[in-house]
C-alpha cells in the first residue's frame, strides 16, 4: 500500500462533512429519494401503520386525508393527553403531512441540525413536524398546511 492510498484509508471527515459514500445535501440516495427525506418517510410511514393497526384509520398521503390526521390530533389534545407520551406519534403525523406536501407539490425534504423542513418548488419552506405541534396545541392544522404549500397564487 502506498502512503497515498493510506492517508486516503485513514482520513476522517470535517465535521457536519457527509459520511463517506452518502450523498451530499440536495443530492439523492439510491431509489431517487433526497437524502434529507430518509428519516420523515420512515416516520411517516411508522405513523400510517400505526393508525392502520391501531385505530384502524386508512391514510393514503393525499391532501383529504389531513382531514383525518387533524382529528386525531385534535382528539389527543381533547383527552388531555400529556405531550410527552404523543411527541413521538406528532412527530410522525407531522412527517406524514410533510409527505403529502412533497407528493402534492414534487417538494422535498431538508435537514439541518435535526430539523426537517419541506421545500416545495417555489423555494418556500414548510415545517409540517412543528405544525403537528401547534396543532396538538390547538394553534395549527395540517390540512390548512398542505391547502397553503400547495397555493400557487401567492398574493
Amino acid at each position: 500500500m502506498t502512503q497515498d492510498a493510506t492517508d486516503a484509508a485513514t482520513e476522517v471527515p470535517a465535521p457536519g462533512a457527509p459520511a463517506p459514500g452518502a450523498p451530499a445535501p440536495g443530492q439523492t440516495q439510491p431509489g431517487g429519494r433526497p437524502s434529507a427525506a430518509a428519516k420523515p418517510a420512515r416516520w411517516a410511514a411508522d405513523a400510517v401503520t400505526a393508525l392502520r393497526e391501531g385505530a384502524r384509520l386508512h391514510l393514503d398521503y393525499s391532501a383529504q386525508s389531513l382531514w383525518r390526521v387533524d382529528r386525531v390530533i385534535d382528539e389527543l389534545r381533547r383527552e388531555d393527553t400529556p405531550y410527552g407520551a404523543v411527541e413521538n406519534v406528532l412527530r410522525g403525523l407531522g412527517a406524514y403531512g410533510g409527505e403529502v406536501i412533497v407528493r402534492e407539490t414534487g417538494g422535498e425534504w431538508w435537514a439541518t441540525g435535526g430539523d426537517h423542513w419541506v421545500r416545495t418548488p417555489d423555494g418556500r419552506l414548510w415545517d409540517p413536524v412543528d405544525e403537528a405541534r401547534r396543532c396538538f396545541g390547538g394553534h395549527g392544522s395540517l390540512r390548512l398546511l398542505c391547502r397553503d404549500a400547495t397555493r400557487t397564487d401567492r398574493a
